[in-house]
């Protein structure tokens, strides 16, 4: 069929292609192709091992060597053995490769302004490039314990009240709410985690505790474009790692019965209902687990 979806996912694949100029024998007009200006934008972007850069493009050895080897002939990085491990290599820019650098982050943003221009409701685009990265990157989305007050951190939250708000039928207030404390999310306490993809913070769930054997869950989220890749299920498990770590012998949560998604979550993975432990104004449903 014409509008099968193998049809549809190599045409994306090849507007993709085209669109980036990952054919193009100078990428952005800057006189290498695309895996060797990739090389660089990874180094200048903090990566400095080399096999680390290379599991991250997924590129084998023989082919980032000639993309590495081309760069230092450029002048663009030098290559040196890691000072704690010989058998290790670590790259970085040169002066003219920290310009080179500048030039191709200032025509990638121009690029893709220029992309998001192109269309009549752009935030519906980036919504579905989300997903689409989120998905295609599911293997390499990390889960870092993070300051509650960190930037990532208040993005994640705000974006969770927002979603409370359209959700709920009588709308959310944070300050109605038993607002977690950033001090009793924090070791020795608590902790706050946050699932990176490739540097974007796309979801969240906190720990608080007073140094007990009792802690709550806390503001468990995952950004739209981030569902049905387990993701809560691994922030979940990775908390409850942490409480052990800590000590703590029993989990408690609350959450609302608009989000079913969330009590599905619960359930199937062995928390059992209780009754209310909180005044909060919001959640009507109650959990625990023992660990």
């Amino acid at each position: 069929m014409v509008c099968d979806p193998i049809s549809r996912v190599r045409r994306f694949n090849r507007a993709v292609t085209s669109e980036v100029g990952a054919l193009d024998s100078s990428f952005l007009g800057r006189g290498r192709p695309l895996g060797a200006a990739r090389v660089l934008n990874s180094i200048g972007r903090g990566q400095s091992d080399v096999a680390a850069i290379r599991d991250y493009l997924g590129l084998d050895s023989g082919l980032m060597s000639r993309l590495l080897r081309s760069l230092e002939e450029e002048g663009l990085i030098e290559t040196v053995p890691n000072a704690e491990d010989a058998r290790r290599r670590v790259v970085r820019l040169t002066e003219n490769g920290r310009s080179e650098f500048q030039a191709y982050e200032a025509l990638s943003n121009a690029q893709a302004e220029a992309f998001l221009a192109r269309h009549r409701r752009p935030e519906e685009l980036l919504r579905a490039m989300d997903m689409i990265a989120s998905s295609l990157k599911r293997d390499q989305i990390v889960i870092e314990e993070k300051d509650p007050r960190h930037e990532d951190a208040r993005y994640c939250l705000s974006e969770y009240y927002g979603e409370l708000a359209r959700r709920f039928e009588k709308g959310f207030d944070v300050s109605l709410s038993r607002d977690p404390d950033a001090t009793d999310m924090i070791r020795p306490r608590g902790a706050f985690l946050v699932a990176m993809s490739d540097g974007l913070p796309i979801g969240c769930v906190g720990m608080k505790g007073d140094g007990g054997e009792v802690a709550e869950i806390k503001r468990l989220w995952v950004a739209p474009s981030a569902r049905g890749l387990g993701l809560a299920t691994r922030l979940m498990t990775a908390a409850e790692t942490i409480a052990r770590e800590l000590s703590v012998k029993l989990l408690r949560l609350d959450t609302n019965s608009a989000l079913s998604e969330a009590q599905q979550l619960y359930r199937g993975s062995g928390w059992v209902e209780i009754d209310r432990f909180n005044d909060d104004p919001y959640p009507d449903t109650f959990f625990e687990k023992r660990l």
